[in-house]
């Protein structure tokens, strides 16, 4: 039994997952559904800021990979306040998105290594396009039937035959 601060009751934990918020949540069932939409909520919001913020700095892309690399992790695990961490982790390394997944989280660390251990400024832009195009793959491996549309348009708009 836990306390629920925000309504002064108490709930069984079996109670914990009546919810898409409470579903499979483990370890945050202490947090109200509402906290978690906050903690989502302001993990997005600052990972999006990190990138926008990371605009600025563009004509520097050591700065930039930096900021917007951050951003993008930021705003990846913001889902974990919706579905907790091991689930987040569990749906990272479906098999679905294993590849995707890994992928973006190479093109990450790639992208760190240039800016921050190479200081190498075309290497970084490389692997910052790299980062963003793993980004919209990962992304797209959330949507039913993403990756196969946008797979039959590329095909389609590089097909060479005239």
């Amino acid at each position: 039994m836990w306390r629920n601060s925000s309504r002064d009751v108490f709930v069984d934990d079996e109670e914990c997952g009546q919810s898409l918020l409470d579903e499979d949540s483990e370890d945050l069932c202490s947090l109200t559904p509402v906290q978690r939409l906050y903690g989502f909520g302001g993990c997005l919001i600052g990972g999006v800021d990190f990138m926008i913020l990371s605009l600025l700095v563009f004509a520097k892309p050591l700065k930039f990979a930096v900021l917007f690399t951050f951003g993008n992790v930021l705003a990846v695990g913001s889902t974990a306040f919706l579905f907790g961490p091991g689930q987040q982790i569990r749906l990272m390394f479906d098999s679905v998105r294993i590849y995707a997944t890994a992928i973006y989280l190479g093109c990450v660390v790639l992208s760190l290594i240039c800016a921050l251990g190479i200081h190498n400024k075309i290497l970084t832009v490389i692997a910052m396009i790299s980062e963003i195009c793993a980004l919209i793959w990962y992304t797209l491996s959330y949507i039913p039937f993403a990756r196969r549309m946008v797979s039959e348009m590329m095909k389609r708009f590089c097909d060479t035959e005239l």
